[in-house]
């Protein structure tokens, strides 16, 4: 067992936006993206996996293949990993996102208990 406290990855900088890895365990890892306004996560994909993005803290818009989806605090989205992502931060606070990608062992990882 391995407790974090997620305040801790919440971390801006002025230059670009920071990425701060919570938990790196065989194929699955955990981190934060935290932007400061007017920053921005280039368009990129997630081959083999799916990627789960929580929204902690402000507003931004994603862009899945094109299309344009607005978010505040505690929105949960989920993409395939052939989908092509970007991020920006065009509010006027702080955002910081949770990230988590993973390859689970099979369907039993996935239900509820």
């Amino acid at each position: 067992m391995k407790k974090q406290n997620l305040s801790e990855y919440i971390e801006f900088s002025e230059e670009r936006f920071t990425k701060r890895v919570v938990f790196k365990e065989g194929q699955s890892t955990v981190f934060l993206l935290n932007f400061k306004p007017g920053q921005s996560l280039p368009a990129h994909k997630h081959p083999g996996t799916n990627v789960y993005l929580q929204l902690l803290q402000g507003e931004g818009t994603f862009t899945f293949d094109g299309e344009k989806v607005a978010v505040t605090k505690d929105d949960i989205l989920v993409a395939g990993g052939d989908e092509e992502l970007s991020f920006a931060n065009d509010g006027s606070s702080n955002v910081s996102l949770y990230v988590m990608l993973n390859k689970i062992p099979d369907d039993s990882y996935a239900k509820d208990v």
